[in-house]
């Protein structure tokens, strides 16, 4: 297959414009529509649990568009350097605010009275598995995600002609990925147990 060639380039300040624009919006949708206490829940750790949520989300759709670059990417089918590249940096920063927001919430997680104590007295594989595993294999996306987007920033173009750095860069992606999805399921199904 021959190498792909760049498909047209869109200005970086574009694609950031853009993406700027359509989180306002759909912020303001959010705030201006739904009652707090349904967009919250009950507890008095609801808005951590809100934005740890919302982290999580906003990862789940980044960390998928990754996949997607990693396929086009191992395939040499025709990419756009400049979507790459602020895709990647997008998605360092929202696996970044994810663990933040994760290691925000496991404070009430391991409180005296908290779901921790809780499974330790009644199911400790359930902590063990569960959340500790899943905790540390989230803690693996942040430096995956990094790693990409410095490969990306650092040699742009040469993806187009060198395909051992643009296949690294897939199989990153498709391992943030993976941890992300692992950490996700175990998070839900922790939250489905016994939330804080």
């Amino acid at each position: 297959m021959a190498d792909p060639t760049p498909s047209e380039p869109a200005p970086a300040s574009v694609l950031w414009a853009v993406i700027g624009t359509l989180g306002v919006i759909g912020l303001a949708i959010v705030l201006l529509t739904a009652p707090g206490e349904a967009l919250l829940g009950p507890g008095q750790h609801a808005i951590r649990g809100a934005l740890h949520g919302t982290a999580a989300g906003l990862f789940m759709v980044t960390s998928t568009i990754g996949l997607f670059q990693a396929y086009r990417l191992f395939t040499k089918t025709t990419w756009n350097m400049a979507e790459l590249q602020v895709g990647s940096l997008i998605n360092a920063a929202i696996a970044l605010l994810t663990i933040l927001s994760g290691n925000w919430i496991y404070i009430p997680y391991r409180a005296a009275a908290g779901p921790r104590s809780y499974f330790l007295q009644q199911a400790p594989d359930v902590h063990k598995v569960f959340f500790e595993f899943k905790e540390f294999a989230a803690l693996f996306t942040f430096p995956l995600a990094v790693v990409v987007a410095y490969l990306l920033i650092r040699y742009g173009d040469e993806m187009y002609r060198r395909r051992a750095l643009s296949t690294i860069v897939a199989v990153l992606l498709v391992l943030a990925f993976f941890y992300f999805v692992i950490a996700f399921g175990l998070g839900a199904a922790v939250t489905k147990l016994k939330s804080v």
